[in-house]
């Protein structure tokens, strides 16, 4: 049995991952679009997201919309790859592909 201060020292919030944490992402991972999920204040927002190991990892939109251009000039496209720039409101993706 741990205790308290033991429990503390090793205590990290909860946050949620993102999709640019990855090393690569198949284009048939399952994926749950805009689901309905509540922020520390009770407020809801929407949430996009894949599932990878057991960890939930955040889709941004913008990432889905340079995903959707890549699909449509190589519709063969497997795998994929998210840089990340920035933070907060400053924060940019790029999707690269991968083969």
């Amino acid at each position: 049995m741990a205790s308290l201060k033991e429990g503390a020292q090793g205590y990290e919030p909860s946050k949620t991952k993102n999709i640019a944490e990855l090393e690569a992402v198949s284009v048939e991972q399952e994926f749950f679009l805009n689901e309905k999920r509540k922020n520390s204040k009770d407020e809801e927002y929407l949430m996009s997201y894949i599932v990878v190991g057991g960890e939930e990892y955040r889709v941004p939109n913008s990432v889905l919309e340079q995903l959707k251009v890549i699909l449509e000039a190589k519709p063969d496209l497997k795998t994929f790859k998210v840089t990340k720039k920035g933070e907060l409101l400053k924060t940019s993706y790029t999707v690269i592909q991968l083969e």
